[in-house]
């Protein structure tokens, strides 16, 4: 059923979303302000002991810093009690007091028959069990075992057999009265459009029950188990099925995946079942097809960075590279993938089985990230003996580079990938040969044209300089500013992250304030403040945090909370942004010579032209300011 969102408005205006998740936690006394609607407590998703789930009534909304939930009224409903979303909707509505819609006759309609096709299907499930279990389907449980599974685990997954036979799901259904028309509408038999008797679609297949995200069967794939066309067969689309919308085993790997903070997706319902057998929860499975957008979203409502296993051979590392180009456009801070190969010739199953679970997690333990996968499949075999190899290469990287949406995050991809390319072509490239290439000719060693030769004023800092640090002292202070104004943190979010600290905790400490401001943003939760990010700091970096308030005294640090201070503070922010901007310029420029020296192109050239332009305006400006 469809409802306005003024009819949500409402509900959410009459209820505080903390009355609602109040029944579920238990609210940190100290960290929580009633009065102005702000309340903590530790997540009902997964087990923690340090409150980091946080809830604002101002806002209506729900973020975990730990596992990352979040959300409305509605989605907390749907997510910690399993409802769908017209029965988070019908309970809330009665609890503000506020009658339903009228519903619409069509929807109603559609309601119903949706019903009655998850009662078809259940009970098809129940069929497929009882075959099991016949003593004349003894070929069924013979391959059972032969696959290691044991009773247990066919009991969680509902495993059954369909029989070898035309119709016997049919004469099944006939018997209490069920239609074809709503056997053919759920996916289990099939009718001849030449005008032949339907029959069923499963017929002599081990049976597997896939299921919604609330453990309602929705459509059955089926193993065969003797000579088919298709080994594997799955359930059409139906009004309840669209497998680029499911994942295998979501209902029982969600809860281990927030424990753990972790899901694996591998490449089938059978790798899931052993994997679930050995001990190992939080794992799924797209369908037979390559990984969709709406997987991909559902993977990262369980984890930050799932990992995606894949068998070591040709077909996986070509289905994995699927995966990754269907999550480049959607990756954001924080967010991405991680990509697990297998000895080529295993699978999931096979390991388990052959080498016990243990093997299989360290396996996934090497994942390797995202840009490590992207720059190795797409270097590997590459011809770089010629510079039009070479640019050939770096055009392709960039093209992947440029597929991200997010800025931030696609700016970071191109520094990282640029970097890459340069070792990679100082090494010579080309196959890994170590041969030494041949002196350039003179004419490449000539001096630059007169009209990129950099200007002659003295006051400028020269090319070849480093970028100069802001100093020991003043990294403190930027790093305390911020600690105590964390409001200001957005400001300088891009520049702080590339900033080179003089000191590995210093670093370490900005990255982390950076990623617990990021989390509270994206959660939608009421601005931080100094004790919100002391509260998520891991151990040591919460002691230099600690350390440096400390070091600022009392009355320096009385004064940095006054209002008339912010603007020294982003004075030194500005700073950091100066320096970050002259940084890339710098890397920039690196890339323009070089490209200069192997093509003397016009079009190298104006590119040179354009970058030292504005590095030495940068410089320029900063000389004038100073």
């Amino acid at each position: 059923m469809r409802f306005s969102d003024a009819f949500l408005d409402e509900i959410r205006a009459r209820l505080p979303i903390s009355q609602v998740v109040g029944r579920h936690v238990h609210w940190d006394r100290k960290r929580s302000h009633p009065s102005r609607g702000d309340y903590w407590a530790c997540c009902p998703f997964h087990h923690e002991k340090t409150p980091s789930f946080h809830v604002d009534d101002r806002k209506g909304y729900y973020y975990c810093f730990g596992c990352h939930a979040k959300g409305d009224h509605f989605r907390f409903l749907v997510e910690k009690e399993g409802l769908s979303f017209t029965e988070a909707v019908a309970r809330l509505a009665e609890e503000a007091g506020l009658e339903l819609p009228k519903p619409d006759p069509r929807e109603t309609e559609r309601q119903e028959r949706r019903l009655g096709l998850m009662e078809v299907l259940e009970e098809a499930a129940s069929f497929y069990q009882k075959q099991f279990l016949d003593p004349a389907n003894a070929e069924a449980r013979a391959y059972a075992e032969q696959r290691g599974l044991r009773l247990e685990t066919i009991s969680t997954f509902r495993i059954g057999f369909a029989p070898d036979a035309r119709d016997a799901l049919l004469k099944h259904f006939r018997r209490k009265g069920v239609s074809e028309e709503l056997l053919a509408e759920a996916g289990l038999i099939a009718v001849p459009e030449d005008g032949g008797k339907p029959y069923d679609r499963f017929r002599h297949r081990l049976m597997f029950p896939i299921r919604d995200a609330r453990g309602r069967v929705i459509a059955f794939g089926g193993r065969a188990l003797g000579e088919a066309r298709a080994k594997y067969l799955n359930s059409p689309e139906t009004p309840v099925f669209h497998k680029s919308n499911v994942l295998f085993n979501l209902d029982l790997a969600r809860k281990p995946a927030f424990e753990r903070g972790e899901v694996i997706a591998v490449e089938g319902y059978m790798d899931v079942i052993a994997l679930h057998q050995a001990g190992i929860h939080h794992v799924v499975a797209p369908l037979g097809t390559a990984l969709t957008e709406s997987q991909l979203a559902m993977l990262w409502r369980m984890a930050a960075q799932p990992v995606m296993c894949f068998d070591g051979d040709m077909a996986g590392r070509k289905a994995a590279w699927r995966a990754l180009e269907t999550a480049l456009p959607h990756l954001k801070p924080g967010h991405s993938l991680r990509f697990a190969f297998l000895p080529e010739g295993m699978d999931p199953d096979d390991m388990v089985r052959t080498e016990g679970g243990a093997a299989f997690l360290a396996v996934v333990e090497q994942a390797e990230a995202l840009i490590d996968f992207l720059f190795r499949h797409a270097t590997e075999g590459r011809r770089l003996k010629t510079p039009e190899e070479k640019a050939a290469l770096e055009a392709d990287v960039e093209a992947l580079a440029g597929r991200i949406q997010d800025a931030r995050v696609r700016q970071h991809y191109l520094m990282e990938l640029r970097d890459r390319l340069r070792a990679l072509f100082g090494r010579g490239g080309g196959h890994g040969s170590s041969r030494r290439w041949p002196a350039r000719p003179a004419a490449r060693n000539r001096e630059w044209p007169s009209r990129f030769a950099p200007p002659p004023s003295a006051r400028l800092k020269q090319h070849a300089h480093g970028v100069e640090s802001l100093g020991p002292l003043a990294e403190q202070d930027v790093l305390r500013a911020l600690l105590l104004r964390p409001a200001l943190i957005a400001d300088t979010a891009e520049a702080l992250a590339d900033f080179p600290f003089s000191s590995r905790a210093l670093d370490s400490l900005a990255q982390a304030i950076l990623h617990i401001c990021h989390a509270a943003d994206g959660g939608g939760s009421a601005p931080l403040e100094t004790e919100d990010l002391l509260a998520h700091l891991q151990d040591g970096d919460r002691k230099t945090a600690r350390r440096l308030l400390a070091q600022g005294g009392r009355r320096r640090l009385s004064s940095f909370l006054k209002p008339d201070v912010d603007e020294a503070v982003r004075g030194l922010v500005a700073r950091l942004e100066e320096m970050h901007r002259e940084r890339m310029l710098r890397r920039e420029l690196a890339l323009a010579e070089a490209a200069w020296r192997e093509e003397q192109s016009e079009e190298a050239l104006a590119r040179l032209q354009q970058v030292r332009g504005e590095l030495d305006a940068l410089l320029l400006a900063g000389e004038e300011d100073g």
